[in-house]
């Protein structure tokens, strides 16, 4: 029997002072004790305050400051033009490490990064690279499958939805896995899937999870950020259905209507990353974190746990078991393949 939590181990303009900046805060590290001092700046694409994508990411920044005792700073970016801005502010800095929070940072990464070849830009998501640029690619599949076992096993009107911010390859890569995961356990399913446009409209959200319960769904599996919150309100309106929390433990955003999240451990994966910076053993490359990595997780919440039937909760053990395993690897799309530096990325978010 899974426990509550399911490991499917597996994401400025800056004076001299350096700090870190999210509407007027700061946090600046002290040094790591070796006569320098680490260097680290995160872009992300919404606010912080998204108790998703962007506040796991933070939270990944937060844990570089407190480990290395690195300097730490942040800004959120809108567009591609402030991705690359940024971009080029943090490389003229000098600073070590700069991570851009989404496949979208790619096209900036790639265009900035060989001015600046004593700066290592890491893109999340991200599947491109160059002699200072890496992506970090999650294996965010393993527990979106998972969870679509659960809302295959669950569903009474067999009708699931997906709803994503924007059309990017990793969210459809997910909502993919979610499909195949529901259809293993119930091939009698239909999917019903929306994107929203952008991460941070609650009422867009809410409209759109409005939308599919009306058609039916009773499971929602959202990939939208900000915008989650909205799709939480709906299920909790119509009290008609239940969502996953995604990116991040959103159990206790919504304790009466999350079921249970895919939860991505981004302080561990940046940390691992700055480690390596800071040693000077960092090599570019795709940096895969999946299921024997324990980077994602999906975790139930203690307080829905008890509606997952127990033969469906041992079913989902037994094929985490394989995951862990290496017997099992839930299909993804082809965005987690390398290519070169120069191929264009998609949309940005």
């Amino acid at each position: 029997m899974i426990s509550t939590v399911l490991h499917i181990g597996v994401g400025i303009f800056l004076l001299a002072a350096c700090t870190a900046r999210e509407g007027g805060q700061s946090a600046a590290g002290d040094s790591a004790g070796d006569g320098r001092t680490l260097r680290v700046a995160l872009l992300t694409p919404g606010p912080i305050s998204d108790q998703s994508w962007n506040g796991g990411a933070y939270q990944g920044l937060m844990r570089i400051r407190d480990s290395l005792g690195a300097r730490v700073s942040h800004i959120q970016t809108k567009t591609p033009a402030e991705f690359e801005e940024n971009f080029r502010e943090y490389g003229a800095q000098g600073y070590d490490l700069v991570f851009g929070h989404g496949f979208e940072f790619q096209d900036a990464a790639v265009r900035v990064a060989p001015q600046y070849p004593r700066t290592v830009y890491v893109t999340t998501s991200g599947n491109r690279t160059g002699a200072n640029i890496a992506g970090m690619v999650f294996g965010f599949e393993d527990g979106s499958y998972l969870a679509g076992m659960i809302a295959g096993a669950m569903t009474r009107t067999n009708t699931l939805g997906v709803i994503g911010g924007t059309e990017l390859p990793p969210v459809r890569s997910s909502f993919e896995a979610f499909t195949a995961g529901a259809r293993a356990v119930n091939p009698d399913v239909r999917l019903l899937t929306a994107y929203i446009g952008n991460w941070d409209d609650v009422s867009a959200g809410k409209e759109q999870a409005l939308a599919q319960i009306a058609r039916g769904a009773d499971l929602i599996f959202q990939n939208a950020d900000a915008a989650s919150l909205g799709i939480f309100q709906a299920a909790r309106e119509t009290k008609r259905a239940l969502v996953f929390g995604t990116n991040s433990d959103q159990n206790g955003v919504a304790p009466d209507v999350v079921l249970a999240s895919v939860v991505i451990d981004l302080p561990h994966a940046f940390l691992q990353v700055a480690r390596e910076v800071q040693a000077g053993a960092f090599r570019p490359r795709v940096i895969t974190l999946g299921a024997r990595d324990d980077v994602v997780r999906l975790v139930l919440n203690p307080a829905l746990a008890s509606r997952i039937p127990a033969p469906t909760r041992a079913a989902v053990d037994s094929v985490q078991r394989l995951i862990l395993e290496g017997k099992f690897t839930p299909a993804s799309s082809a965005f987690t393949a390398t290519p070169a530096a120069g191929t264009p990325a998609a949309t940005a978010r």
